[in-house]
């Protein structure tokens, strides 16, 4: 299925009905007063998580959604029929917001939560309502409310706990692969990955956490360079940023370290508040790496680049070499990170394990 992420839909709730002006006229009570009865309330429009769906492919092609209008009152004293409601079944983790106002009506983040985005207009009045002791034979009656009408974006924005993020080809797929059941595509060129990718990384029985990989960005993404910034928002979820770096690059005039400040230069224009989040770097593909210079080289990068208090693991995600103990890491780091940090917050993960005891895959 195609991997759709964003969608803009125009939703009408329903009218309501109108309320009538009506006079019970039977053969022995040919003054037997009003009995117009009320219109129907219009139909309202829903939105509901569903954890079953993960696209929004279903908003690709349809994009009106039209509640039904209420029924007019009738006489008898009847009531209109009620329009029917609209629920749309959005993926967990879908953001909605008002495109005329740019505000957001609802976050869908967890499933089944539902919420209203367009209420339906309220039934009219019959004459039967305005009788009283002084107008036995009122002739009003008001019509029905028009239902609200809203032109909403649909943002899915993935719930995962660590994000992947890198150059294309620094090996996040890779990853992923290694430390979960997930099995994204993996090729030798630029932008294999295409779309969010999830994995769950199950540390024991009872604890697991959630990655999510993202296509790679390159420098100039801000201004829309290869694939640009679209898919940094699946990041705004996570709790812990791992940015990996192909410490190995196989162009020789490629730079590593100029290379993971342009996608820190990116996020920081993306957003402050993602640059703030906790984040650690990770050196992949230390197999292509002899391995009497892999210390040295790796330390140059730390020296070079400034880590300042960053953790830094060495992994060879192709072997799985330093893959599952930087797992057992990021469990013990999400059992007290709390979602979200605070921004300028200091990260509470930069225990021991970083460089200095990482320049090995283990």
């Amino acid at each position: 299925m195609k991997f759709i992420d964003e969608a803009k839909i125009h939703v009408a709730a329903g009218n309501g009905g109108n309320g009538i002006v009506s006079f019970r006229r039977e053969k022995y009570e040919p003054e037997g007063g009003p009995d117009g009865g009320n219109g129907g309330s219009g139909g309202d429009v829903y939105a509901i998580a569903d954890r079953n769906i993960n696209t929004l492919i279903e908003f690709r092609y349809n994009r009106k959604f039209l509640a039904q209008r209420g029924e007019n009152g009738a006489s008898g004293n009847c009531y209109g029929r009620g329009g029917k409601d609209i629920v749309l079944h959005v993926p967990v983790g879908t953001v909605i917001t008002n495109v005329n106002t740019q505000t957001i009506i609802a976050d869908l983040d967890a499933d089944e939560k539902k919420t209203l985005i367009a209420k339906g207009g309220r039934g009219g009045q019959g004459n039967t309502h305005f009788k009283s002791s002084t107008n036995r034979a009122p002739r009003q009656c008001t019509p029905g409310e028009p239902g609200e009408e809203r032109d909403l974006r649909l943002e899915l924005r993935v719930l995962a706990d660590v994000g992947l993020l890198g150059l294309p080809n620094a090996g996040k797929s890779t990853f992923i692969r290694a430390v979960s059941a997930a099995r994204p595509k993996v090729a030798d060129y630029p932008f294999t990955t295409l779309h969010p990718n999830l994995g769950v990384v199950r540390i024991d029985e009872n604890r697991s956490f959630v990655i999510a990989d993202i296509p790679g960005l390159i420098e100039g993404a801000a201004e829309g360079a290869g694939l640009g910034i679209r898919f940094l928002k699946h990041l705004s979820r996570t709790r812990l940023i791992l940015h990996m770096v192909d410490i190995a690059p196989p162009d020789p005039g490629a730079n590593p370290v100029r290379n993971a400040k342009a996608i820190i230069a990116e996020i920081e224009k993306y957003s402050p508040d993602l640059a703030a989040r906790p984040r650690w770097l990770v050196l992949n593909k230390l197999d292509l790496i002899p391995e009497e210079e892999r210390e040295k080289q790796v330390a140059a990068f730390i020296n070079e680049f400034g880590v300042d208090g960053m953790p830094v693991f060495c992994v060879s995600a192709i072997s799985g070499n330093g893959c599952r103990p930087l797992a057992y890491k990021l469990q013990e780091a999400l059992d007290t990170l709390a979602f979200p940090p605070s921004i300028g917050e200091k990260s509470v993960c930069a225990f021991s394990g970083n460089a200095a005891a990482s320049t090995q895959p283990s």
